[in-house]
């Protein structure tokens, strides 16, 4: 069923479908029973316990494919183990120009350069208040496009500040390649005091990019094993592995590699008990044990999801139970 419908949404641009795809989802959600049903079908119980929070399984949505928290009921529903919204900063902002979003499907990849267009922190904030029972919801915050560097730690802790009653933890998102100077934020020097400003009244995790080099990778890690409650590796490249001419950040299976292998680097740097997220390329329970094996804690999938459809989350839930068994 959902391969007809993905040839009729990928008729039509792929932020528009993504938009088409939003607005349906949010009308099926108003619907109780049709969530219980979904969520009957959908749920997996392969638990976690990480981070001080409980996990029914380790599968995760990962922030960008629902920005402004509109489908949290649904994608509970659907089986995830939790829930990252976001990208939110403190200001709403429209992004950048359309067309953003870009599809190749040989390579089962998007491009994307969105520029975090969101509805800003108050109204995400309102949304999460009335937020129904859930898995963890991770709130995923950025700088606006016109807060300077010098400016990035007093606007990520007000942003956090506004969302964090909302949420079981924050996600600091330095690493997008979409907002200009914003993965400069990465280095030790702008990191380390936007991580102090923020604070730890919730976990705490820190974004980084697959595009560092392990110089820089190293000293990232030792500041976020002192400042940070964990890392959530990676976000999407700006590296070409096929021909493309869209500039933005790419995801999808062409980032599996090369995410995979820095998140080995960091669980080698940050040892055997700090919590990991491995994010990237994820489409098969073979690539979620894969993640494992390089150190992930809990995985997150996106780009796939829109190219395998709704029963995804169930589909790896169910295959990483012996692993998730394996290893409490």
């Amino acid at each position: 069923m959902y391969r007809l419908i993905r040839k009729l949404l990928f008729r039509l641009d792929a932020e528009a479908a993504h938009e088409l795809a939003v607005e349906q989802i949010t009308r099926l959600q108003q619907i109780p029973l049709a969530l219980k049903l979904i969520e009957r079908f959908c749920a997996v119980d392969a638990p976690r316990d990480i981070l001080g929070l409980h996990f029914r399984n380790p599968i995760g949505i990962a922030a960008g494919f629902d920005k402004n928290a509109t489908m949290v009921p649904m994608l509970a529903a659907l089986g995830f183990g939790f829930i990252e919204v976001g990208t939110v900063t403190l200001k709403p902002q429209p992004g950048n120009p359309r067309p953003r979003l870009f599809r190749y499907p040989d390579h089962r990849a998007l491009i994307n350069r969105m520029g975090f267009n969101n509805d800003g922190a108050d109204i995400v904030a309102k949304r999460l208040w009335s937020a129904a029972a859930r898995p963890p919801l991770f709130v995923n915050i950025g700088k606006n496009r016109d807060t300077t560097l010098e400016e990035a730690p007093d606007a990520y802790a007000q942003c956090a500040e506004k969302l964090k009653d909302h949420a079981d933890a924050i996600v600091l998102n330095l690493s997008s390649p979409n907002t200009p100077s914003l993965r400069e934020l990465q280095r030790p020097e702008h990191l380390e005091p936007i991580l102090i400003a923020v604070g730890k009244g919730k976990p705490l995790l820190v974004k980084i990019a697959p595009d560092i080099d392990d110089v820089l990778l190293a000293e990232i890690c030792d500041l976020c094993v002192r400042r940070a409650n964990g890392m959530i590796c990676t976000n999407t490249t700006i590296d070409r592995p096929f021909t493309a001419t869209e500039s933005g950040g790419l995801s999808g299976r062409p980032l599996m590699e090369k995410s995979t292998a820095v998140l080995a680097k960091v669980r080698e740097h940050a040892g055997p008990r700090y919590p990991l997220i491995g994010v990237g390329g994820i489409f098969t329970p073979d690539d979620v044990r894969a993640k494992f094996a390089a150190g992930a804690d809990l995985v997150q999938i996106y780009t796939s999801f829109i190219y395998e459809g709704p029963l995804l989350p169930r589909r790896l839930a169910r295959a990483s139970i012996p692993a998730a068994n394996a290893m409490q």
